[in-house]
């Protein structure tokens, strides 16, 4: 069984008024100008889920971004990383 090469991933949880927005679409958009895979989903706690991969430097400027563009819905975000093997292909909307 051969290794698969790591990828930084990056997990953010935006709270606020994020769901019912366009939160999720814009992020779409937004993820169009980064070379990062992943999704955007909203939970039923309230919260947007943002799970990402690639490069470290371009997945937390990913998110930099998303907070700069859509900061007038979020009151507050928390970001988990780490590495693991590729799991996402694209950048989708879940």
């Amino acid at each position: 069984m051969k290794d698969e090469p790591e990828t930084f991933f990056l997990t953010a949880y935006f709270s606020g008024r994020v769901q019912g927005v366009g939160f999720r679409y814009s992020t779409l958009q937004l993820a169009k100008g980064y070379e990062v895979t992943g999704h955007v989903r909203n939970l039923s706690d309230g919260r947007v889920e943002l799970e990402i991969e690639g490069n470290e430097a371009e997945c937390r400027k990913f998110v930099a971004a998303i907070q700069d563009e859509l900061d007038a819905y979020v009151r507050k975000t928390e970001l988990a990383g780490g590495s693991r093997p590729r799991t996402y292909d694209r950048f989708s909307i879940a």
